[in-house]
């Protein structure tokens, strides 16, 4: 299979917040983000693949700042890691005052895809291929959240099987 490079599916994506974006503080509801940061990253994971891709897990999702209604939220999406048949996307949230021009991080997520093929099985994705060294970079960190990841799955399965083994009796 022919690796791609992270910038041949790279997105970025561009919204203006409305007043059915906002919860009743007037602050953009944590949901509405969460929604186009999972919609970006999608958007990564199929054009890598150019199959169908679903999200397996949300890795980390912080949120540093508030949005205002009126902000232009700027969602940008690039793959970190490809392993056998599941990627890691890593999304950055920016805020920008369309009025003052002031732009700020807003928040920062590492998202899990799955391609999958026509039976709904997953397939092997094509390689990445690493270019700079802040790919590289991301690789090498993501590589060490996927051992994590594993292993907190691994955990999980023995406390579904046995619940005296959860630690939360």
């Amino acid at each position: 299979m022919i690796g791609k490079r992270v910038e041949d599916s790279r997105v970025i994506l561009s919204l203006v917040m409305l007043p059915q974006d906002a919860n009743p503080a007037g602050l953009v509801h944590g949901g509405v983000i969460m929604k186009q940061i999972d919609n970006a990253a999608g958007v990564v994971a199929t054009k890598h693949t150019r199959t169908v891709c679903v999200t397996a897990s949300i890795d980390r999702l912080d949120f540093y700042n508030p949005v205002q209604v009126g902000n232009l939220v700027t969602f940008q999406a690039s793959l970190n890691l490809v392993g056998k048949t599941s990627m890691e996307v890593g999304v950055r949230v920016e805020t920008e005052d369309l009025l003052t021009g002031k732009k700020t991080h807003t928040a920062s997520a590492y998202l899990t895809f799955v391609a999958l093929g026509p039976n709904f099985k997953p397939v092997e994705v094509p390689p990445l291929i690493l270019e700079t060294d802040a790919e590289k970079r991301r690789d090498r960190e993501a590589r060490k959240r996927r051992e994590i990841r594993l292993a907190e799955k691994k955990k999980e399965k023995l406390c579904q099987e046995d619940a005296n083994r959860c630690g939360c009796e």
